[in-house]
């Protein structure tokens, strides 16, 4: 009987106590309740808007990529991953996405054209073979156009390579000559001209000063390019590193190699013209000549005869 005494005796003491300072205090908690719904509603807002901010293929197009990935990871060969992180490599890595998020968007292309043909052939009242048929070259047309997509990318990024070396090298030349080491003019490069190449270059630097060796570095940077001329102006700087030959006429020569390089791709280009020119010619210009020419001939003749 007593500890219940004591239990609400203490229970008594504590409710008049909280209802004392409640009541006391009902204005200042009040008014921090409110400053703290404010601040809970402006963070909310300000992430609202950091969201918005965003581009709208990391709010959206990401993560359906990856709940994409996540259903289909265990049908997706682990070659097929490493095959396409090379592919991704050489293309510069398009749209920023990696190798999971790329095969996705191969599965969603896929679907989403396989669909469309099927929505065309039920539009079009076609039977049910006919509509699966349509719907299964819709889903092959929409892998194949990635693929295509990827192929170009890939040949733009190593043409836009294959055009900057060049200077590149005139670049490095001048640089080394003026006294600078190969780093230093790796670092001028990078720093005045602009484009994959010098994109590539900046990251064979970071490696260096990262710790990696340099031949090791520049290796890689020719793989991440698969360019065939980068890869002997490689291989000559790897070779004169080793031998202890002058970098400057290894440089030097490889400028010259280059530009007669270049020349003769722009004459062999200019050789092919002609013969690509041929054919919008034969089917394109030719008849539209001989209408205009031929056309009041043969209106005559109709009217002679006609008489």
């Amino acid at each position: 009987m007593l500890m219940v005494l004591i239990v609400l005796a203490f229970i008594t003491g504590w409710t008049f106590v909280y209802g004392t300072y409640y009541i006391l205090a009902y204005d200042r908690l009040l008014m921090e309740k409110r400053l703290k719904m404010i601040k809970t509603q402006s963070t909310l807002k300000v992430h609202r808007n950091e969201e918005l901010q965003r581009p709208f293929m990391d709010r959206a197009v990401r993560p359906l990529l990856r709940w994409i990935y996540a259903v289909t990871r265990r049908f997706t060969p682990v070659k097929k991953r490493v095959d396409l992180e090379k592919k991704l490599v050489l293309a510069g890595r398009p749209l920023g996405l990696s190798s999971h998020e790329f095969i996705s968007l191969y599965y969603a292309v896929a679907a989403l054209l396989g669909l469309t043909g099927f929505l065309l052939a039920l539009a079009g009242r076609l039977n049910i073979f006919s509509r699966l048929l349509c719907g299964l070259w819709g889903m092959i047309i929409g892998y194949f156009l990635v693929e295509l997509y990827l192929k170009i990318k890939t040949k733009n990024r190593q043409e836009q390579i294959l055009k900057k070396l060049p200077d590149v090298l005139d670049l490095l030349t001048v640089s080394v000559e003026a006294g600078l080491g190969f780093d230093a003019a790796l670092s001028r490069v990078v720093q005045k001209i602009k484009g994959p190449i010098s994109q590539e270059f900046s990251i064979a630097l970071q490696e260096i000063k990262m710790g990696k060796q340099r031949k090791d570095a520049l290796k890689d940077l020719g793989i991440r390019t698969g360019v065939e001329e980068l890869n002997a102006f490689i291989s000559a700087v790897i070779q004169a590193d080793q031998l202890g030959v002058s970098i400057g006429n290894v440089l030097r020569v490889q400028s010259m190699q280059q530009r007669n390089t270049r020349r003769q791709r722009i004459e062999e280009k200019a050789m092919k013209a002609p013969i690509k020119m041929l054919l919008p010619m034969v089917f394109f210009i030719f008849p539209t000549v001989f209408i205009v020419i031929l056309a009041p001939a043969v209106i005559q003749m109709i009217e002679n005869l006609s008489k």
